[in-house]
């Protein structure tokens, strides 16, 4: 591979100082997903000094992990058991475990990287799903369907990652790989984190495939994971909008579409809105309202309105999709400010509110949770959070429990999730 230039997946250190301000909580264009990921986060923690002045002035105290208040930061707390990073996890709405993957460096160019499932209710660790001291990494993807855990393994050789490997745990509650899923594409289209639309309670869910093979088209299908089948694949034509960062993805169950938070990524640039009908297997798109990148998508199928963070004016922005029109609605205190601006969105389908994550609070110290209803009326602030994640491979995720009104947040720490209650 000695002819093939790769970038870096990091941006410099004036660009991690600038990204640090604005917190976007997204990707640097144009990355590499062939390094492996827990290379990647050795290579954030070595930049993390230099930036620590920065850091400071954004860091919040941590929540208590002993106090649980009716409403806002819980006292549970989910350690990952062997203290490393949390590379992504996602907790069951109709059960009552969770998922996550860690890795840690052990030095000599190895590291320690496990799969574990834990009780919702207690933080407790089940099971230690696998563990292995490599260069190999895990990522959990999400829990779909009908508590079907979904986990990425990464297997690296030198620095490149030659091959990816999709665990499924069906169901999760027996904290075991009981199979894998076998997406239709070739090595060089990447699934990134947070291109799986993790839609639980139907069958199906969207996903957005990266392509690093030098045509920059990005696909797009829907899958039902338990049952490993898939539809048609389409080709998102606009390169431009959708093809320089991977966008968050949302499902339309209702419509059977996928809704992809795309655009330019200049400053100050309008969002744009894909549309994949992954029946019919066509892509439009409209122009969006708000300013910069979309951070976080989430959709409520049955009534066809979805919503969306901007990165650029703290904006929050709702959507209904049939008219394809929408209004934005600023981040409480923000002032439109981009240090502000919200990230991860997700939608509580039984009591129809959108939550949406402010990972530098314009409202209290640290970090913020906003729950809006689906008019994008302001219900609940939830204060006192710590899950800006500067420093995380992983975007932060907001996981719920609408059922009981709860769910789980990073942080605060690397290698902890907090409870909540709204």
């Amino acid at each position: 591979m000695s002819n093939f230039a790769i970038p870096s997946r990091f941006p410099n250190p004036t660009v991690v100082a600038d990204r640090l301000v604005s917190d976007s909580n997204r990707p640097p264009q144009r990355r590499c997903p062939f390094i492996s990921r827990t290379l990647r986060l050795a290579m954030l923690l070595s930049i993390l000094a230099w930036s620590v002045a920065i850091v400071a002035q954004t860091t919040a105290a941590p929540a208590s992990e002993s106090v649980q208040p009716l409403v806002g930061p819980g006292g549970v707390i989910v350690h990952s058991k062997f203290g490393g990073q949390i590379f992504g996890f996602d907790i069951d709405q109709n059960g009552t475990e969770g998922v996550l993957s860690e890795s840690q460096n052990v030095g000599g160019g190895q590291y320690l990287v496990a799969v574990e499932t834990f009780d919702q209710s207690t933080g407790n660790v089940i099971k230690v799903v696998t563990k292995l001291t490599s260069k190999d990494d895990f990522v959990t993807l999400g829990i779909v369907g009908n508590g079907v855990g979904m986990v990425e393994r990464e297997h690296v050789k030198g620095i490149y990652v030659v091959k990816r490997i999709y665990e499924v745990m069906k169901p999760l509650s027996s904290n075991a790989f009981t199979g894998t899923w076998t997406p239709p594409i070739d090595s060089k289209h990447i699934i990134e984190p947070t291109g799986v639309s993790r839609s639980q309670g139907v069958p199906n869910v969207a996903v957005f495939v990266e392509d690093n093979s030098g045509g920059f088209t990005p696909l797009v299908f829907s899958s039902n994971v338990a049952a490993n089948t898939f539809g048609p694949i389409i080709k998102i034509t606009d390169a431009n909008n959708f093809g320089s960062v991977p966008p968050p993805i949302a499902y339309d169950s209702h419509t059977n579409q996928a809704i992809l938070g795309g655009g330019p990524g200049c400053f100050g640039c309008l969002p744009v809105i894909g549309l994949v009908d992954l029946t019919k297997g066509k892509f439009t798109e409209f122009t969006g309202t708000g300013f910069g990148f979309i951070n976080g998508i989430a959709v409520d199928s049955q009534d066809g309105i979805f919503c969306t963070t901007t990165e650029d004016d703290a904006g929050v922005e709702f959507y209904n999709l049939a008219k394809q029109t929408g209004f934005t609605e600023q981040l409480p205190g923000s002032g439109g400010n981009q240090f502000n601006s919200g990230a991860d969105v997700e939608f509580d389908p039984l009591h129809k509110l959108f939550l949406v994550a402010q990972p530098n609070s314009s409202s209290g110290i640290g970090s913020t949770i906003y729950v809006y209803d689906t008019g994008g009326n302001l219900q609940e602030t939830l204060n006192g959070f710590s899950f800006s994640n500067a420093f995380n491979v992983i975007p932060m995720h907001i996981a719920l429990s609408p059922s009981n009104r709860s769910g789980y947040v990073d942080g605060p720490g690397n290698g902890k999730l907090q409870s909540f209650t709204y």
